[in-house]
Protein backbone atom coordinates (compact mmCIF):
# COMPACT_ATOMS: atom_id res chain seq x y z
CA UNK A 1 0.00 0.00 0.00
CA UNK A 2 1.50 3.37 -0.86
CA UNK A 3 -0.61 6.73 -0.09
CA UNK A 4 1.80 9.46 -2.00
CA UNK A 5 0.31 13.19 -0.73
CA UNK A 6 1.81 16.30 -2.76
CA UNK A 7 0.39 20.01 -3.05
CA UNK A 8 1.85 21.40 0.38
CA UNK A 9 4.05 24.27 0.53
CA UNK A 10 3.84 28.24 2.56
CA UNK A 11 1.13 30.49 1.70
CA UNK A 12 -0.33 33.21 3.09
CA UNK A 13 -2.99 33.75 5.44
CA UNK A 14 -6.12 33.80 2.94
CA UNK A 15 -4.31 31.66 -0.15
CA UNK A 16 -5.59 28.31 -1.54
CA UNK A 17 -4.15 25.67 -1.85
CA UNK A 18 -4.83 22.00 -3.38
CA UNK A 19 -3.44 18.90 -1.92
CA UNK A 20 -3.62 15.55 -3.76
CA UNK A 21 -2.97 12.02 -2.65
CA UNK A 22 -2.24 9.13 -5.16
CA UNK A 23 -2.79 5.73 -3.70
CA UNK A 24 -1.43 2.26 -5.23
CA UNK A 25 -1.17 -1.25 -4.11
CA UNK A 26 -5.10 -1.56 -2.67
CA UNK A 27 -8.12 -1.62 -4.58
CA UNK A 28 -8.98 2.35 -3.97
CA UNK A 29 -12.13 2.76 -5.24
CA UNK A 30 -13.57 0.26 -2.32
CA UNK A 31 -11.67 2.18 0.58
CA UNK A 32 -13.39 5.81 2.20
CA UNK A 33 -10.47 8.00 2.59
CA UNK A 34 -9.34 11.21 4.79
CA UNK A 35 -6.89 13.84 5.43
CA UNK A 36 -6.09 14.26 8.61
CA UNK A 37 -3.31 16.66 9.63
CA UNK A 38 -1.20 17.26 12.56
CA UNK A 39 0.77 20.74 13.67
CA UNK A 40 3.51 20.76 15.42
CA UNK A 41 3.19 20.07 19.09
CA UNK A 42 -0.40 19.00 18.97
CA UNK A 43 -1.95 15.39 18.40
CA UNK A 44 -3.52 14.16 14.87
CA UNK A 45 -6.54 16.27 14.31
CA UNK A 46 -9.47 14.78 11.95
CA UNK A 47 -9.74 16.98 8.70
CA UNK A 48 -12.35 15.20 6.13
CA UNK A 49 -13.44 12.21 4.99
CA UNK A 50 -15.10 10.80 1.86
CA UNK A 51 -16.69 7.56 1.17
CA UNK A 52 -15.68 5.00 -1.44
CA UNK A 53 -18.33 5.92 -3.43
CA UNK A 54 -17.72 9.99 -3.15
CA UNK A 55 -21.33 10.39 -2.26
CA UNK A 56 -20.54 11.03 1.68
CA UNK A 57 -18.17 13.47 3.28
CA UNK A 58 -17.47 14.49 6.71
CA UNK A 59 -15.42 17.61 7.75
CA UNK A 60 -14.43 18.92 10.78
CA UNK A 61 -15.50 22.02 12.10
CA UNK A 62 -12.51 23.99 11.72
CA UNK A 63 -12.54 23.59 7.97
CA UNK A 64 -16.19 22.84 7.20
CA UNK A 65 -17.04 25.94 4.30
CA UNK A 66 -13.37 26.19 3.52
CA UNK A 67 -12.27 23.35 2.68
CA UNK A 68 -13.53 20.36 0.17
CA UNK A 69 -12.67 17.03 -0.49
CA UNK A 70 -13.02 15.25 -3.63
CA UNK A 71 -11.85 11.94 -4.93
CA UNK A 72 -11.48 10.69 -8.71
CA UNK A 73 -11.43 6.82 -8.38
CA UNK A 74 -10.43 6.25 -12.06
CA UNK A 75 -7.23 8.41 -11.01
CA UNK A 76 -7.06 6.33 -7.62
CA UNK A 77 -6.54 9.99 -6.17
CA UNK A 78 -8.23 12.14 -3.11
CA UNK A 79 -7.67 15.84 -3.09
CA UNK A 80 -7.86 18.25 -0.74
CA UNK A 81 -9.01 22.13 -1.50
CA UNK A 82 -8.00 24.43 1.20
CA UNK A 83 -9.08 27.74 0.85
CA UNK A 84 -9.05 30.89 3.12
CA UNK A 85 -5.99 29.32 4.94
CA UNK A 86 -5.41 30.96 8.12
CA UNK A 87 -2.24 30.41 10.52
CA UNK A 88 -4.04 27.82 12.53
CA UNK A 89 -3.84 25.19 9.54
CA UNK A 90 -0.28 25.12 9.44
CA UNK A 91 0.37 21.28 9.87
CA UNK A 92 1.50 18.24 7.92
CA UNK A 93 -1.63 16.73 6.25
CA UNK A 94 -1.64 12.96 5.70
CA UNK A 95 -4.01 11.22 3.73
CA UNK A 96 -5.67 7.78 4.76
CA UNK A 97 -7.43 4.69 4.11
CA UNK A 98 -9.81 2.82 5.04
CA UNK A 99 -12.75 0.14 4.86
CA UNK A 100 -14.84 2.44 7.15
CA UNK A 101 -16.26 5.86 6.44
CA UNK A 102 -14.92 7.38 9.97
CA UNK A 103 -14.87 11.19 10.77
CA UNK A 104 -12.06 10.25 13.21
CA UNK A 105 -8.09 9.50 12.98
CA UNK A 106 -8.47 5.40 13.02
CA UNK A 107 -7.80 4.44 9.56
CA UNK A 108 -5.76 1.88 8.48
CA UNK A 109 -3.03 2.75 6.05
CA UNK A 110 -1.40 6.24 6.17
CA UNK A 111 0.71 8.21 3.27
CA UNK A 112 4.12 10.31 4.58
CA UNK A 113 2.91 13.97 5.10
CA UNK A 114 2.68 16.78 3.19
CA UNK A 115 3.72 20.25 4.98
CA UNK A 116 1.67 22.98 4.63
CA UNK A 117 2.37 26.49 6.46
CA UNK A 118 0.40 29.68 6.33
CA UNK A 119 1.92 33.14 7.62
CA UNK A 120 -0.60 35.67 8.46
Amino acid sequence: VQLQASGGGSVQAGDSLRLSCSASGFSFSNYAMAWIRQAPGKEREFVASIRSSGHRKYYADSVTGRFIITRDNAKNTVYLQMNSLNPEDTAVYYCAASRVLTAGTGYDYWGQGTLVTVSS
